[in-house]
């Protein structure tokens, strides 16, 4: 007979695992109560342990050295770096891109997604796109951001379910022409399949749901510099379509960023595309030609 470990006795177990990491005493000091990243590195000097970002470095590292779970990634640790920004966006823009460029050992999110796909709306019929194939910061009718097709199409199906929209016209089953589809005869569909709906109402019905997920095309014809400041510290975020291209302390460093390619990033976007439509930053529009001399 096999007996079970109750719950307690594993939370105890992994408490009695757990050390705090005298050996980091000596960064903590100098920790900045400020935003920023910060990185736990292991022996090697090129691959950090974790990094991660937070508006109080201090705060929330100090959190990290009282976290059981975090046991492991501690016991490896053998110092901490770190890197002051401006404010939460610079924070976060940079933490997505060191994530990306050294992934972390203990790091399990922002890693780089070679499938990512949207959902694209064209006339009367919808399929799956690649960011691959088209430039998603620009491409029209653009629904969603997924990790891979699957995850797409579930969304689709969630959608037909939610506004009884019909499978085989979405392309998510076969459909005989004249016929009506299989859901239509249980009431989960509003029979635009068999001339019960008309096609101009079911695909109504669709791109109503669907704005809810839009992706917003990039607004603008060059790079932009986003203002970001606390007392003592300004950055301008060089940005262009949807892609962080780095942060510079004034605008007259802009113009090496600004010329630079820029591809659409998921992370940029889903980080970037609030506050820089939201109004409450400054932005400046650059020409990559003649960059603004800073004040």
């Amino acid at each position: 007979m096999v007996r079970r470990q109750s719950a307690p006795r594993l939370t105890l177990e992994a408490a009695a695992i757990y050390e705090y990491p005298e050996h980091l005493r000596p960064f903590l000091s100098a920790l900045p109560a400020v935003p920023g990243v910060y990185l736990f590195h292991s022996e090697s000097d090129t691959l950090p342990l974790y990094i991660g970002k937070s508006v109080n470095i201090r705060s929330r590292v100090l959190s990290h050295l009282r976290t059981t779970d975090e046991a492991a990634m501690l016991r490896q640790s053998k110092r901490i770096s770190w890197i002051c920004t401006a404010g939460e966006i610079g924070a976060l823009l940079l933490e997505a891109r060191l994530i990306k460029e050294q992934q972390p050992l203990f790091n399990k999110r922002l890693r780089r997604n070679r499938q990512l796909c949207a959902l694209q709306l064209t006339d009367q019929t919808v399929q799956v796109v690649y960011a691959r194939d088209i430039d998603f910061s620009h491409a029209p009718n653009l629904f969603g951001l997924f990790a891979n097709r699957r995850a797409a199409l579930q969304t689709l199906q969630s959608i037909a379910d939610e506004q009884q929209l019909c499978y085989g016209l979405l392309g998510l089953e076969p459909l005989s022409r004249g016929r009506a589809c299989f859901r239509s005869a249980l009431k989960r569909c509003a029979g635009a399949c068999c001339g019960k709906e008309s096609p101009q109402a079911h695909h109504s019905r669709l791109l109503e749901a669907l704005e809810r997920v839009r992706v917003i095309c990039w607004p603008w014809n060059n790079a932009i510099a986003l203002q970001e400041t606390r007392a003592e510290m300004t950055q301008y975020h060089i940005i262009n379509n949807w892609f962080w291209l780095g942060a510079v302390a004034t605008l007259d460093e802009a113009t090496s960023l600004a010329r630079m390619p820029a591809g659409f990033d998921h992370d940029g976007y889903k980080i970037l595309c609030r506050p820089v439509l939201s109004g409450k930053y400054d932005i400046i529009e650059l020409n990559p030609e003649s960059i603004p001399a800073s004040s």
